[in-house]
């Protein structure tokens, strides 16, 4: 059984990452504080690029149909 963890919204992950950034850039924190903002940042970049690539994925699959109106097209 895999144990599912629950996926932060997009939006606030930027924001968190737009956090760290400014975290970093400040100077003030530790050599070690920095390493852990880092690694979380990073973290947070592959979490929103699997997001981006999943949406991507699902937009894929829509058809325009002739009559103007989208439908999910099946997976091949």
């Amino acid at each position: 059984m895999t144990k599912e963890k629950k996926q932060i919204p997009i939006e606030q992950s930027l924001e968190r990452l737009e956090s760290l950034v400014n975290l970093l850039e400040s100077g003030e924190a530790t050599l070690e504080e920095s390493l852990n903002y880092f690694e979380e940042g990073m973290t947070l970049i592959k979490t929103c690029q699997n997001q981006l690539k999943d949406a991507e994925q699902k937009v894929e699959k829509l058809v325009k149909k002739d009559d103007g109106n989208f439908e999910l097209k099946d997976a091949e």
